[in-house]
């Protein structure tokens, strides 16, 4: 019912994530990022806990890998999920239960870990890392956004999409980017709009957290 990619842009450090579901509200339940640290998607019969489990791992100083084994070993339910994982340094693992619902693929590269469930087939995954790292635009928002926009092209889920999600942390602990669209007859040309009014702004909002005195006025009642 989900399929997602995970990315490290190694340029900036910062870490990405994009995300597209048959189900509501994907991007609140499955995406957990951490900067400087890594970022991780727990889908298919989700358990939100589990990408802040393999991010916890990662922050006592081991490898991907070994953060998303040690997860999964502990998990008696692990037979249910699909995880994800990409750390500070591009290594990335994967792991897909046995109950992993229908067609089901992942590829885990340099950098750049997507996998999915209830696919039209496994074109998609494959197609959600080559549109990711074909794109040529200047922002990683964009580039995540065109790697799923491959994934729907070369057929997504088996059944209809209706959520989506995307997330961006860089140099603050809080996410620079984070749009959501929980439930849309077309959530990715929702999700899209939103990235285009969010894109020229995004820079700003951090500085009005970190520099108040400094950031521009948007002129709304009470905002000097």
């Amino acid at each position: 019912m989900t399929f997602s990619l995970a990315a490290l842009d190694r340029d900036s450090g910062a870490f990405g994530m994009v995300i597209a579901s048959s189900s509501p509200a994907v991007a609140s339940r499955c995406l957990g990022l951490r900067a400087g640290l890594g970022a991780s998607a727990t889908q298919n019969v989700t358990d939100p806990r589990l990408s802040g489990r393999i991010l916890d791992r990662l922050a006592t100083g081991v490898a991907a890998r070994e953060a998303l084994d040690a997860v999964v070993a502990e998990h008696e339910l692990r037979d249910y999920r699909q995880l994800t994982v990409v750390d500070a340094e591009g290594r990335t693992a994967v792991f897909s239960g046995a109950g992993t619902l229908g067609k089901h693929h992942h590829v885990a590269g340099d950098g750049v870990v997507a996998a999915g469930n209830m696919l039209a087939g496994p074109e998609t995954i494959e197609a959600y890392v080559r549109g990711y790292e074909a794109s040529t635009a200047a922002e990683f928002e964009q580039r995540l956004l065109d790697g799923l926009a491959a994934a729907l092209d070369a057929g997504g889920e088996e059944g209809p999409v209706y959520s989506a999600g995307l997330v961006v942390v860089r140099e603050v602990e809080w996410p620079e980017t984070t749009l959501r669209v929980d439930w849309a007859e077309d959530p990715f040309a929702r999700l899209a709009e939103a990235w285009a009014v969010w894109a020229p702004q995004r820079d700003i909002y951090v500085q009005r957290a970190l520099d108040p005195s400094a950031a521009p006025s948007y002129g709304v009642p009470g905002d000097p």
